[in-house]
């Protein structure tokens, strides 16, 4: 996180998040993987997974994205400004 702004990453997740509105939890590692592709380390994928944790996590305490009652995330209002996704 860089000063409280999103970074290229954090920016990322939110874009898939937005794109697949009410995503599971788990699922932010899996498009991420996707997205970014395989990768030449054998522990890409694994990293990727790691990543979107905290990723989410951060994204959340910034309010760009919000826990649903399922367990997964959708995003804010905020969230969705920020990036220009269509509500």
């Amino acid at each position: 996180m860089s000063d409280g702004y999103p970074t290229a990453a954090q920016k990322e997740a939110l874009r898939l998040i937005c794109d697949h509105e009410l995503m599971p939890a788990p699922r932010p590692a899996d498009e991420l993987v996707a997205a970014r592709g395989p990768g030449t380390n054998p522990g890409h994928a694994r990293a990727l997974t790691r990543m979107a944790g905290t990723l989410a996590w951060r994204l959340q305490a910034q309010g760009f994205i919000a826990g649903t009652r399922a367990g997964g995330w959708a995003t804010t209002a905020e969230g969705r400004a920020f990036i220009a996704c269509p509500a």
